[in-house]
């Protein structure tokens, strides 16, 4: 449902395709042991969304894309909401876990999606021998 979902055409013979896939695939399953609620889940799914466009399309280092998530995180937990980030939904356990989750799946192979996304160009897969 997810290849649906994000318009992957050619996730048989794509490995960029195949690979994204995964990513968003892993981060649902993720979201969903956690038990995230649907509000949570959407947020989260949003947040995976966002970095990983920070890097395909703003061409942005790793530090500053650490700083976007600061900044989407910030204000959890605060009663404040004008201090309040875009993810206020989760709780301050659950946004270490977002944190920690993250650091794991993408902040640590991010050299890999930056040449998934900026390589000279993509490998296509001819069989499946």
């Amino acid at each position: 449902q997810l290849e649906e979902f994000l318009n992957f055409k050619r996730l048989k013979t794509s490995l960029k395709e195949a690979i994204l896939l995964d990513y968003y695939t892993a981060g649902f399953l993720w979201a969903k042991e956690m038990n995230f609620s649907l509000i949570q889940l959407s947020g989260f799914m949003d947040l995976l969304n966002f970095l990983l466009e920070n890097l395909r399309d703003k061409h942005m280092t790793l530090g500053d894309n650490l700083k976007e998530l600061g900044r989407a995180m910030s204000g959890i937990g605060e009663s404040d909401s004008e201090r309040s980030g875009d993810l206020n939904l989760f709780s301050i356990e659950e946004a270490k876990a977002v944190i920690d989750y993250l650091s794991i799946s993408l902040f640590k192979h991010y050299k890999q999606y930056q040449y998934l996304f900026h390589s000279p160009g993509e490998e296509f897969v001819i069989s499946n021998e």
